[in-house]
């Protein structure tokens, strides 16, 4: 009886025990699990965070295009994390038609195609908007940059390309815009249309380094502002009142074989010269007018320099005047003209000669700086009346006592005068002289 009490009273302390211990295991499981699938889920965001190309807002993504896709209209601005290959399209959702494209510093390259037809490395659709800043580079590689046939902005960056750089489209229903203010720009051919273009759309150059050539007829292409490598082709898309200023070649901040569009602007070294009747004069042309005052047009643009007819002819006739007072001997008083020099268009209608009528003047560019000119002034030097030699005076005539000629040959005559009555009186004195003495010795 006692030892079946004994045994009842241990069976419940054992299964406590064994129940705990069940308790525990299953506790330590249940954390080994937690802690598994926690570590797990770290390394996946890791992995993810590892592959994230491009951001929008705080939002990271494995594609640039998958980021392009998740922009709003209240965070439209895709923010590339590091280099990647990738063609991309400006497709944003519904209802946003603006996308900033930050390069952040890194390397936006199209994807290289196995087919002869390749993708830009940034295609713009119809209707869509693209701004693009720097710093950072788009490159195209056998591609375009950039095909556009919406709107691209550019404000910074390095685009390149072994082709065409830029291609743009107008065609019967959409028109392709660009606006290029910054950044640098090297292609064999920088801009072109796109294959099923009529017209290249509408594009401004404001700023910007651009290493390439244009080609020409693209109508709708203006440069206001920049920097270019070739010359060839760009007089035509100079905005009117531009022109190319060629950049320095020694240590001068612009010694990079570039052609600078500034302003358009007359400069002369000399705007004020004297010419001389005393070392001979001769009348001008406009040619010698303008290389006597060095004066050139800074720029290399559809230009050139005309000398106002008018003033220069008033000039000449000056001169004539001088050259005959110089011939007859006569005084010269000192005389100016200035003349203006004006900037023109060249053009079949408005070719003609700088001396010619202002009646039949050129046509004036037309642009805000209609009319630029500058002034310079010719002074011909006076001349003084020659001083008349005396003329010699009359002989007899006692009026002119002041003749130098007259007092002289009188002097000469008085002079001779006294002489001959010396020597007369000198050889007295010897007769008389000589008379006494022999008088003296026949006495003796």
């Amino acid at each position: 009886m006692r030892s079946h009490e004994k045994r009842v009273n241990v069976c419940p302390r054992t299964q406590g025990k064994y129940l705990v211990s069940v308790v525990l295991t299953a506790v330590f499981a249940i954390a080994s699990l937690f802690g598994t699938l926690l570590f797990s889920a770290d390394a996946v965001a890791d992995a993810a965070e590892s592959q994230a190309v491009a951001q929008v807002g705080n939002a990271t993504y494995a594609s640039v295009q998958e980021a392009i896709g998740h922009t709003s209209m209240k965070n439209a601005t895709v923010t590339l994390l590091t280099d990647v290959a990738e063609s991309v399209t400006i497709a944003p959702p519904k209802g946003v038609r603006n996308v900033t494209f930050d390069l952040n510093g890194h390397a936006l390259q199209a994807t290289e195609s196995g087919g002869a037809a390749g993708f830009a490395t940034i295609t713009v659709p119809a209707n869509m908007q693209l701004t693009i800043v720097g710093p950072g580079t788009v490159a195209g590689g056998t591609q375009p940059a950039v095909d556009c046939r919406g709107a691209l902005h550019v404000e910074g960056g390095t685009f390149t390309s072994d082709a065409t750089l830029m291609r743009f489209a107008e065609t019967d229903e959409t028109s392709a815009q660009g606006s290029f203010s910054g950044g640098t720009f090297t292609a064999p051919t920088l801009f072109n249309l796109l294959d099923d273009a009529k017209n290249l759309g509408y594009v401004t150059v404001r700023g910007g380094e651009y290493r390439g050539m244009i080609p020409a007829g693209l109508n709708t292409l203006a440069l206001l502002s920049g920097s270019f490598s070739d010359l060839s082709n760009l007089a035509p898309y100079l905005a009117d009142s531009l022109g190319l200023i060629p950049g320095g070649t020694s240590g001068d901040g612009m010694g990079d074989g570039m052609f600078h569009v500034g302003d358009l602007a007359i400069s002369s070294k000399q705007t004020s010269v004297e010419l001389d009747p005393a070392s001979g004069l001769q009348q001008l042309s406009a040619d010698d007018l303008l290389e006597l005052t060095e004066t050139q047009l800074n720029g290399i643009a559809d230009y050139r320099l005309v000398v106002d007819s008018d003033q220069l002819q008033a000039l000449n006739d000056q001169i004539d005047r001088a050259m005959q007072a110089v011939e007859k001997r006569k005084a010269f008083e000192a005389v100016s003209q200035n003349i203006t020099i004006t900037a023109v268009r060249n053009g079949a209608d408005d070719v003609i000669d700088a001396n010619s009528s202002r009646g039949a003047g050129p046509q004036l560019r037309t642009s805000d700086h209609d009319g630029i000119s500058a002034q310079v002034a010719v002074t011909i030097k006076a001349v003084a009346e020659p001083e008349k030699p005396e003329e010699p005076g009359k002989p007899g005539d006692p009026e002119k006592p002041g003749k130098s000629e007259m007092p002289r040959s009188g002097s000469a005559v008085q002079a001779l005068a006294i002489i001959s009555l010396l020597l007369v009186i000198a050889s007295a004195i010897c007769i008389y002289a000589t008379a006494r003495l022999r008088s003296s010795r026949l006495h003796n």
